[in-house]
C-alpha cells in the first residue's frame, strides 16, 4: 500500500461524504489522509505520484465498497488492553449475522507472548466480548467489539481491569446508587518522526500558554480536524461522547464522554480511545496520553472523572458529597497509586492542579484535589471531579475505586472524625 509522507499539521480529516466518491459508489466511511490545496471533508488514500493514481483509485473503490447488499456477513474488530495496560491491540474476523448483544459473539484468542501478556510456551490469551459499538471506518453492519483478557482456565490476566470493577459494579449497593461518570479525556497530538507537539516548531516553542484554550485560528488551534472526526466517528459509533475543546497547552485537546452509568465509562473511554488512534494513525499523526509531555511552564493532560450517586443527585445531597470527599481523603494513597504512570510529573501544584502529596477540595478551585462546582453548592445537590487521574489512567481502575471508596467502604469513627477536623467539613 502506497505510504503518505504528509506534513502532520497540514492533514486535513473529517467524515468522508457522499460527494467525495463517484455517483455509483455507494457512501464512504473511511479514513484516511488526501493531500490537497483545497478544503475537504473527506478522508482518502493518498498516491504518491500520478503512475499510482488508478491503483490507488481502485483500492479506495474497495474501501468504499458497502457490502451489505451482497452478503449478510459482517467484520467484527475485536479490540483488547495490550500488555502495558495503555496500548491498544485489535484483529478482526467475518461473523456470519449481524448482531445486537456482545453474547452473540464468539470467544477468541491470539498470542499473548505478542503483547507482552504471556509467555512464549503457553502464550494464549482468551478474548471475551463485552461491549459492541458500530464501526465507523467500516460501516454497515459492522462493529467493534471491546473485548476483556483471560487464561485458557478463565482466570482474568493482570491487565484485565474490567473484571474487577464489574465485581464492584453488580454489588446491590452500588447498584441501587446508579453511579454517574463523566469523563474528561486529555491527550496531546505529536508530529511523527519527531516526538514534538503538533503546531510546535520543531525543536523550538510556541509564544506562552493563554491563546490556545478553546481558540479559533491557524496560529491557535491545531488538529481542529482530527478532533471533529474523531467526535463525529464516536456520535456513529454510540458513544456517549458530550463534547470536545482545544486546549490550554497547544496540540493539545479534551473530549468528554457521559454521563455514564457505571461499568459502561469504562467501555466507553476505551472504544472512544481506539477510534481516536485509528483516526491519528489515518492522520499521521501520534497520539500520546501521556500526562506531562512536555516539560516546563506548560500544561499536563488530566482525565478528570466527574461522579455523582443517587442520593448526590437529590435533595441533600451536597452532605453525602462531603461524606465523598472525606472518605476520598482517608485513601488518597491508594487513589493516587491507581490513576494513571507519570502522574507525579503532572500533579506539581501548578497548572491547574493539587500536590500530588497532598488531599484538598474546594468550590470552583482548579488547583484542589476535588473540585465542586458552584451551581452544586447552591442548589445543595449535584456532583464531585476528581482531578487527580492522569490521562493515561485506566478506566475501569478510576470508576469502580471511586464507586467503592464512596459506597462500600467505611472509614473507622476515630479516622473520620480527624480527617472532617483536617479537612474543615462538617459531615
Amino acid at each position: 500500500m502506497a505510504q503518505a509522507v504528509v506534513p502532520a499539521m497540514q492533514c486535513q480529516v473529517g467524515v468522508r461524504g457522499r460527494s467525495a466518491v463517484p455517483a455509483r459508489q455507494p457512501a464512504g466511511r473511511v479514513w484516511g489522509v488526501r493531500r490537497t490545496a483545497r478544503a475537504t471533508s473527506g478522508f482518502k488514500v493518498l498516491a504518491l505520484g500520478p503512475e499510482t493514481t488508478g491503483v490507488i483509485q481502485r483500492m479506495q473503490q474497495l474501501l468504499d465498497m458497502d457490502t451489505t447488499p451482497f452478503t449478510d456477513k459482517i467484520i467484527a474488530e475485536y479490540i483488547w488492553v495490550g500488555g502495558s495496560g495503555i496500548d491498544l491491540r485489535s484483529k478482526s474476523r467475518t461473523i456470519s449475522k449481524p448482531v445486537e448483544d456482545p453474547s452473540e459473539l464468539p470467544k477468541w484468542n491470539y498470542d499473548g507472548s505478542s503483547t507482552g501478556q504471556a509467555p512464549g510456551e503457553d502464550s494464549e490469551v482468551i478474548l471475551y466480548p463485552q461491549a459492541i459499538f458500530k464501526d465507523p471506518f467500516r460501516g454497515g453492519n459492522n462493529i467493534l467489539v471491546i473485548c476483556v483478557t483471560y487464561t485458557p482456565q478463565g482466570e482474568p490476566i493482570p491487565t484485565n481491569k474490567r473484571h474487577m470493577a464489574a465485581q464492584i459494579f453488580s454489588d446491590p449497593k452500588v447498584t441501587s446508587q446508579v453511579p454517574w461518570f463523566g469523563i474528561e479525556q486529555e491527550y496531546t497530538l505529536m508530529q511523527r518522526d519527531v516526538n514534538w507537539p503538533l503546531g510546535w516548531p520543531v525543536g523550538g516553542y510556541p509564544g506562552p500558554q493563554g491563546p490556545y484554550y478553546c481558540a479559533v485560528g491557524s496560529d491557535k488551534s491545531f488538529g481542529r480536524g482530527i478532533s471533529d472526526a474523531h467526535y463525529k466517528a464516536c456520535l456513529y459509533a454510540g458513544i456517549e461522547i458530550s463534547g470536545t475543546n482545544g486546549e490550554v497547552m497547544p496540540g493539545q485537546w479534551e473530549y468528554q464522554v457521559g454521563p455514564s452509568v457505571g461499568i459502561d465509562a469504562g467501555d466507553h473511554i476505551w472504544a472512544s480511545r481506539y477510534i481516536l488512534e485509528r483516526i491519528t494513525e489515518q492522520a499521521g499523526v501520534v497520539l500520546t496520553l501521556d500526562p506531562k509531555p512536555i516539560q516546563g511552564d506548560w500544561n499536563g493532560a488530566g482525565c478528570h472523572t466527574n461522579y455523582s450517586t443517587l442520593s448526590m443527585r437529590e435533595d441533600g445531597g451536597f452532605d453525602v458529597i462531603k461524606k465523598a470527599i472525606l472518605n476520598l481523603s482517608l485513601r488518597h494513597d491508594l487513589h493516587i497509586a491507581a490513576y494513571g504512570e507519570g502522574n507525579e510529573r503532572r500533579l506539581t501544584g501548578l497548572h491547574e492542579t493539587a500536590s500530588i502529596s497532598d488531599f484538598s477540595w474546594g468550590v470552583a478551585n482548579r488547583g484542589c484535589s476535588i473540585r465542586v462546582g458552584r451551581e452544586t453548592e447552591a442548589k445543595g445537590k449535584g456532583y464531585l471531579e476528581d482531578r487527580r487521574p492522569a490521562s493515561n489512567m485506566d478506566p475501569y481502575t478510576v470508576t469502580a475505586l471511586l464507586a467503592e471508596t464512596t459506597i462500600l467502604w467505611e472509614p473507622t469513627l476515630e479516622a473520620e472524625a480527624l480527617a472532617a477536623k483536617k479537612l474543615a467539613l462538617k459531615v
